[in-house]
């Protein structure tokens, strides 16, 4: 039974550029100004954005800052996974980041309400993503790595168990191979494999699934081979024993 899961984000590569965001500006700054959001014992808990951090430890990149956000996917988990007591999703952010993202709230810039401007009705939020780089741009000089994870606790054959499961990611190899930044390549190679197993036949069935409801072994056994090798620590872990 899992009782307990943090998902945990971790992107401590450099683009070299003073602002950037990894994909579409619009989605991305809309999805971290929003109030936080996590579950716990049945019930939604809100929290103002970046009101709630830590420092956590990801492998082979050390402690960084981490801030709750609200992430879509832990409505379906706590759905299908009803054993969950609680579910939290970090993700981090340098303070250079979080200055300029301030900065650009404080004079509107990323406000989704239309202004008028030389008789003309325009959103700041798009005109900003207008100016700042291309995400598809970014790939080339990117230093670094990526950490994503799952620290999760629970019950298994009637004993306590930890379990963390993480991929590292390398921007610059993800460059050299397919001429994008490790972000991109950790979002497409899981989806590329999702729509593998579905038109292979080895997931199926009848109506609309999530990915937990499905078997995740064939998934883990393909993922290494498509460039997202996977590493598991059982019984390993304090970083959330809270």
């Amino acid at each position: 039974q899992i009782h307990y899961l943090d998902i945990v984000d971790c992107n401590a590569g450099d683009h070299g550029r003073p602002f950037a965001t990894n994909f579409n500006p619009e989605i991305n700054i809309r999805e971290i100004t929003q109030k936080g959001r996590y579950y716990e014992n049945s019930t939604w808990v809100e929290v103002d954005p970046f009101s709630v951090h830590r420092p956590i430890n990801y492998p082979e990149i050390g402690e960084r800052e981490s801030y709750l956000l609200y992430h879509e996917e832990l409505e379906s988990l706590v759905k299908h996974i009803p054993t969950i007591k609680r579910a939290r999703f970090w993700m981090t952010f340098s303070e250079s980041y979080l200055t300029h993202l301030r900065v650009l709230q404080n004079v509107g810039l990323t406000s989704i309400e239309p202004i008028d401007y030389e008789g003309h009705q325009i959103v700041p939020l798009q005109f900003l993503k207008a100016v700042l780089p291309a995400p598809s741009s970014l790939g080339e000089n990117y230093q670094g790595k990526t950490s994503i994870g799952c620290h999760i606790r629970g019950v298994k054959d009637g004993k306590p168990r930890t379990y963390y499961i993480y991929n590292n990611c390398d921007h610059a190899k993800a460059y050299e191979e397919i001429g994008a930044q490790a972000v991109s390549y950790t979002t497409g190679v899981p989806a590329m494999l999702g729509a593998l197993l579905v038109v292979t036949g080895t997931w199926k069935g009848e109506g609309v699934f999530n990915v937990e409801q499905l078997d995740p072994d064939p998934f883990l056994e393909k993922l290494g081979t498509y460039g997202l090798e996977w590493h598991e620590s059982i019984n390993n872990s304090e970083e959330f024993a809270d």
